[in-house]
């Protein structure tokens, strides 16, 4: 592996900005200096005036592999990702077979190891009848257990209080998607007496409503207090679900953790008549309350991760009507941008948004040498140029669906480079393909 030094970039790293060269070798980050003499043969790349960060962890995709490979699979997903800034992900259980044994979640890692460009991690899913299985997951491999509080696809809801307390026994990290079955269930069946089969898109955040997010979410606060657990909600949704979350601890020492999405940042209820469908996510999109109340949690650390849930569908499935279209969206391209856009808007600090999408994922999952620029770490880093803008569309979407809910955006900012573990993967443009990520390592 050759040598690169990337000379006189402004570091954005832990809270603070400064010119400075990066001595990339082996892999690692050998030195950050003033200035490094190239003593090394090393190829130099001159990126003054380009921001060079840490590269994204995100702790939220779905890849599709296996079983829903029509949508997107690991190659393409994790090429979109590095094109993104996104060096590094964990991916969720809920494919086809489902990963809920050891079997099956070392089939995902294996075929990563084959074609995945970004770092990767794969999460173990708990069903109502795997806790034995659940057991015997490692905790320095694998990111953590994922429990679906609420609807998911095949096996994969948690709803027996039994499991749940079992669960929640688990000296492992835990991960929940809370939504109340039951509301859920009730709340479809009103609207479809209103409306029959033709139930309204905007009809979504009051299915999917406030009352069904807090009621799952409440509860499983409520079971990780109960047993000392680490628990992370995914995607919290509501202005409500906030006061579940403590901004006075470190997160360091935090043992419940929350995470927003790209998604519930942008969007709202308002867009529904316009972009239909392909604002259709789990949990909801819900109101501009909701929206602005989420943000304002990200820079009050309620909120201590930002995620996309990177959901892939086909552009064919998302136009089907409201019962049959499924919820999801491809987000890995676009999320760093899209936070760099609210930088733009002075909504939040650049060393904010590295802090919450590099170094509190590593922090919270205690991720082994990555999330931060520092000398001995891996080298995953990304290079923005902020005088390139970079407009969304068909012919520059890497996700195998082929389609972005920010078609039509023009970006203030663009990805220049992607380094991932010292290799050059994203330059230009274009990806650059030879290379593939290692497997996530946790310090627990």
């Amino acid at each position: 592996m050759k040598s690169t030094i990337l000379k006189s970039g402004t570091i954005v790293n832990e809270g603070r900005q400064f010119v400075a060269d990066i001595l990339i070798k082996n892999g690692r980050i050998e030195k950050i200096a003033p200035s490094i003499s190239n003593d090394s043969n090393a190829e130099e790349i001159n990126i003054e005036g380009k921001f060079v960060m840490p590269g994204c962890i995100d702790d939220q995709v779905h890849f599709r592999e296996p079983g829903l490979t029509h949508k997107g699979d690991i190659q393409s997903e994790s090429r979109a990702a590095v094109a993104g800034g996104i060096t590094s992900y964990m991916e969720q259980p809920n494919t086809k077979p489902a990963a809920t044994t050891i079997e099956e979640l070392e089939k995902k890692y294996q075929r990563a190891s084959e074609v995945s460009i970004a770092n990767y991690s794969f999460n173990m899913g708990a069903t109502n009848d795997n806790l034995e299985e659940l057991k015997k997951v490692s905790k320095r491999d694998v990111a953590g257990i994922k429990i679906f509080m609420g609807s998911s696809t095949g096996n994969m809801l948690v709803d027996e209080r039994e499991t749940l307390e079992g669960i929640f026994q688990l000296d492992h990290q835990l991960i929940t998607h809370c939504e109340d079955e039951g509301t859920i269930r009730a709340n479809l069946e009103a609207a479809k007496e209103k409306y029959g089969e033709d139930i309204p898109i905007r009809m979504h955040p009051i299915i999917r409503s406030e009352e069904a997010c807090y009621l799952s979410s409440s509860a499983a606060v409520e079971l990780a207090k109960k047993h000392g657990s680490r628990l992370h909600i995914f995607h919290i949704s509501t202005a409500k679900e906030l006061e579940l979350f403590d901004n006075t601890t470190p997160l360091t020492e935090k043992k419940i953790t929350a995470e927003a999405c790209i998604h519930h940042l942008w969007f709202s209820d308002e867009q529904y008549d316009e972009k239909g469908t392909f604002i259709k996510w789990n949990p909801a999109v819900k109101k501009a309350s909701d929206r602005d109340a989420i943000f304002q949690a990200v820079l009050d650390n309620k909120i201590d991760v930002i995620a996309t849930d990177h959901a892939p569908h086909t552009i064919e499935e998302k136009q089907n009507k409201y019962l049959t279209a499924p919820s999801g969206g491809p987000l890995v391209q676009h999320a760093l941008m899209a936070m760099l856009e609210k930088v733009e808007q002075n909504m939040i600090s650049i060393e904010r948004v590295v802090e919450k999408m590099a170094h509190a994922p590593a922090d919270l999952f205690r991720v082994e040498d990555r999330g931060y620029l520092r000398e001995g770490y891996y080298a995953d880093i990304v290079v923005v140029d902020p005088k390139q803008q970079y407009m969304v569309s068909k012919e520059n979407i890497l996700y195998k669906c082929g389609w972005s809910p920010f078609e039509g955006v023009n970006f203030s900012n663009s990805v220049d480079m992607t380094f991932v573990n010292g290799n050059l993967v994203y330059r230009n443009g274009l990806v650059i393909d030879g290379t593939v990520g290692s497997r996530l390592l946790f310090n627990r």
